[in-house]
């Protein structure tokens, strides 16, 4: 009988820490996605940790044949800032709405160049992505690798599936790169409600290589990564 009562009280105990810890959790997440920071000091610190996308988005993308032809893309994003203003961009795309059909990964590594404010919203920072320690590339299936291989430049080895090779500062002409090139992003950052908006695509699919092509208007946001 004892033996029974002091299993109860533990599993009694186990229970009580686990909703308490759980309670605190929670507590935090909700003073995190109260904030709304607007000073530039305030957007670096909250932006530090983990963020990624709420569900598969949709945007405009310019073909790579140079007829001007606008593609949908689907896509995930998946981004981590850290304390040293560096940052880890990770880019999925997919062929179909839902994620089934994984195409390509792409992961940027590099520095953050933080600008002027924004005027699209108060707490709006114009930030600048400059790739500068990785560019990863992975075609997620055989089909992918091949189209890769289609226009791979001189000297390049093969691209082959669900194997990444960083193609920082080589020629890659299929992304309109040349040999040394550092490829910067020019974008903004905003937080509300606990969620990470970026710039909005431009619709004719004009991707954000030069300071004047900066968005003007948010993209569908990311949430934060608790761990």
């Amino acid at each position: 009988m004892n033996k029974t009562i002091k299993t109860v009280c533990v599993i009694a105990l186990t229970l009580l820490f686990a909703s308490a810890s759980a309670q605190k959790d929670l507590r935090r997440r909700a003073i995190m996605n109260s904030k709304e920071p607007k000073t530039l000091k305030d957007v670096k610190n909250y932006a530090i940790g983990q963020w990624k996308s709420i569900a598969m988005e949709l945007r405009p993308t310019e073909d790579r044949t140079g007829k001007g032809t606008i593609t949908p893309t689907y896509l995930r994003r998946d981004f981590t800032f850290k304390a040293d203003n560096t940052f880890t961009g990770i880019i999925t795309l997919y062929g179909d709405n839902y994620g089934k059909l994984p195409l390509m990964e792409f992961e940027f590594k590099g520095r953050l160049n933080w600008g002027d404010q924004h005027p699209i919203a108060d707490g709006a920072w114009k930030i600048d992505y400059v790739l500068d320690q990785g560019f990863g590339v992975t075609p997620l299936n055989p089909q992918a690798a091949q189209m890769l291989n289609q226009a791979l430049p001189e000297g390049m080895s093969a691209f082959e599936a669900n194997m990444k090779k960083d193609i920082l500062q080589k020629a890659f002409p299929m992304f309109n790169i040349v040999d040394g090139q550092i490829v910067s992003d020019y974008d903004l950052i905003y937080f509300k409600n606990g969620m990470l908006f970026m710039g909005a695509k431009h619709v004719d699919g004009t991707p954000f290589d030069k300071p004047e092509n900066r968005p003007h208007q948010l993209q569908i946001p990311l949430e934060r990564v608790y761990k």
